[in-house]
C-alpha cells in the first residue's frame, strides 16, 4: 500500500456537484492498494498514520499526532499511486489492485484508523471525483509499506 499524507487545514471531497466529504484540520490521506496488498498491510499503514508526528507542539515541533491535535482523517482511494512509468510516457497501472480486491482494503483500512482513535471521512471507492484541499505548511509525507 502506498499512501500520499497531507497535513491540511481543510478539505473535501465531490462527485458531481455533491460533497460527499468534509474535514477541517486533519489529514488528507490518498491510499493506492497495490495487487500484492493483504489486511496486514492496511493495518500497519493506518497505525503509522494515526501516530505519524506531523503536527506541531506549543513549540512549533513535529510533536503530535493527528489523533493529539483531535484532528479527521480524509481518506481518498486513489490506484494511480501505483502507476509505473518507468517505460515510455503512459503509465502502467498494473500492480494496482482489482477494485473487488481493493475496496474491502481500502474499507480495512479506515476501520483500522478508526480503531486508533482518528475519525474519517471517507471518498467514494472507485468515483470520478474532485478533491479540494488546503496543505497546511506544506506539509505532505509518502508512505509505502
Amino acid at each position: 500500500m502506498k499512501a500520499v499524507v497531507q497535513r491540511v487545514s481543510g478539505a473535501r471531497v465531490r462527485v458531481g456537484d455533491e460533497t460527499v466529504a468534509e474535514i477541517g484540520a486533519g489529514l488528507c490521506v490518498f491510499v493506492g492498494i497495490a495487487r500484492a496488498d493483504g489486511e496486514g498491510a492496511a493495518t500497519r499503514l493506518a497505525a503509522k498514520i494515526a501516530r505519524l508526528r506531523i503536527f506541531p507542539d506549543e513549540e512549533g515541533r513535529f510533536d503530535r499526532s493527528v489523533a493529539d491535535v483531535g484532528g479527521t482523517a480524509l481518506v481518498v482511494s486513489q490506484f494511480t499511486l501505483l502507476a509505473d512509468a518507468t517505460k515510455g510516457n503512459r503509465p502502467s497501472f498494473s500492480d494496482a489492485a482489482q477494485p473487488e480486491d481493493a475496496e474491502p482494503l481500502y474499507e480495512r483500512f479506515c476501520a483500522a484508523l478508526e480503531v486508533l482513535d482518528v475519525p474519517v471521512r471517507r471518498g467514494v471507492f472507485g468515483a470520478k471525483m474532485e478533491v479540494e484541499l488546503v496543505n497546511d505548511g506544506p506539509v505532505t509525507i509518502i508512505l509505502d509499506v
